[in-house]
């Protein structure tokens, strides 16, 4: 076929708009021709202080330093604040949130192209969970800190019952019930074994049962034939979260040999803090704040409990990423002082200041002394998490659909039937459809 010169025109603007996309991305040059690069301003949900301190450590390995201006915003204003100032044309350059609240800033965002950061590089460098940035043409985001989901537990209650080694799987949880819960002569649960079924005091109920439904291969939303994000809550197929709901809820039913949670205990976190919960599920991040409300708890960390057959090995982690925004004027050197923050040489210092595992492979596999440390670098690696319109509404839907379970409202088909739906709604309005 004859190629006319219309057809060549297009084909070399289409070339240049590449390689002007890549060198957006890839360089940038003060005007006097130094590598120095303009100030940027960042906005997120991460706490300032820990933030300003690694970029002060960063920099003073830096020959330039970078500035940047980092604004702290409450997670549950973000969005609102976000949109408004970007309507006033005074929005920051970067944001640094929850991949879990990425859904409804997206079309504010631009893709890092692939040609800028390849997805194989992106891949060997970060852990599995970070590939919830992958996009069809781009990253949504380059992944800067990771917190996961452990099982903190009581030691002398475990050594008191006889109990020597923490459950690697769910299923364990039947034996250990019988040995570490009590009940009076009522039948009231005066001890706890594990806190799960109530989303109104079980402290981190979303990512607990999140972790289940993961675990069961099932991703809790993803995208539909037409690259639309729905809920896969749906009770049907061969990844139904209709067994990682009914281990959940079963805790609280009375009449299941597994009792022993109720809505009149305190939360589960206080619980296990006063020594009458044997095992907590909570982020990594909580350990220094367990220990400093109870110094004298004898505790230890473990990793989640996992399924004996079948699914996936996972546990939740609330992972943060960088993404930048559209309408900044130094897109290019928002990214290259993102790619300096992400650095392998350079995360290890957010992972010390803040206890955590580090998103970078490298900084696992060199190993650690810590035993706790040790852990959550475990958690790290089978870290998942899922696209979400807003975590806050989305604890809502499974906290009603649980109630109703637990109440005998609906069955656990309708009751996960329903939350589908509602879910699915909260999906469409967070990107306007």
């Amino acid at each position: 076929m004859k190629t006319t010169k219309f057809q060549i025109t297009v084909l070399i603007i289409f070339v240049i708009f590449i390689i002007g996309g890549v060198v957006m991305f890839a360089t940038y040059k003060g005007s006097q021709g130094e590598n120095r690069l303009p100030p940027i301003t960042i906005w997120g949900t991460f706490p300032k202080d820990k933030f300003d301190l690694y970029v002060s450590k960063v920099n003073n390995s830096l020959t330039l330093p970078l500035t940047v201006t980092y604004v702290e915003q409450n997670s549950s204003e973000f969005l609102n604040n976000f949109v408004a100032a970007l309507a006033r044309g005074n929005g920051p350059d970067a944001v640094l949130i929850p991949a879990d609240m990425l859904l409804p800033a997206q079309d504010k965002l631009t893709l890092i192209p692939y040609s800028a950061f390849s997805q194989r590089a992106f891949l060997n460098q970060f852990i599995d969970e970070a590939g919830v940035y992958l996009g069809t043409d781009g990253l949504m985001g380059v992944p800067f800190s990771v917190d996961p989901m452990v099982m903190y537990w009581n030691r002398d209650m475990f050594n008191a019952a006889g109990i020597a080694t923490t459950p690697k799987y769910w299923d364990e949880f039947t034996a250990i019930n019988k040995k570490l819960t009590i009940k009076d002569d009522n039948g009231t649960v005066t001890r706890s074994a594990i806190a799960m079924g109530d989303f109104y005091n079980v402290t981190n109920a979303r990512e607990l049962l999140g972790s289940l439904i993961l675990q069961s291969g099932n991703p809790i939303t993803a995208p539909d034939n037409y690259g639309a994000l729905v809920s896969t809550l749906k009770p049907t197929g061969d990844k139904s979260p209709v067994p990682a709901v009914t281990f959940f809820t079963q805790f609280v039913d009375p009449g299941n040999e597994n009792y022993s949670w109720n809505h009149s205990w305190p939360d589960s976190k206080t619980a296990f803090v006063s020594g009458k919960l044997a095992t907590y599920f909570g982020l990594a991040s909580e350990l220094y704040n367990i220990r400093q409300k109870n110094p004298n708890l004898n505790f230890d960390v473990a990793t989640m409990p996992q399924l004996r057959t079948g699914g996936i090995t996972a546990t939740y982690g609330k992972i943060y990423g960088f993404s930048i925004v559209k309408q900044s004027q130094v897109a290019n050197a928002a990214f290259q002082v993102i790619s300096t923050l992400t650095l392998p040489q350079f995360l290890g210092e957010i992972s010390s200041s803040m206890y955590l595992p580090s998103v970078s492979r490298d900084i696992i596999a060199a190993g650690t002394k810590d035993p706790y440390i040790a852990m959550f670098n475990v958690g790290a690696l089978i870290s998942r998490t899922w696209r979400d319109a807003d975590p806050a509404e989305s604890s809502k839907v499974l906290g009603t659909m649980v109630q109703a379970i637990t109440t005998g409202q609906k069955s656990i088909f309708q009751a996960l039937t329903d939350a589908a739906g509602r879910y699915d709604l909260i999906l469409q309005r967070a990107v306007g459809q």
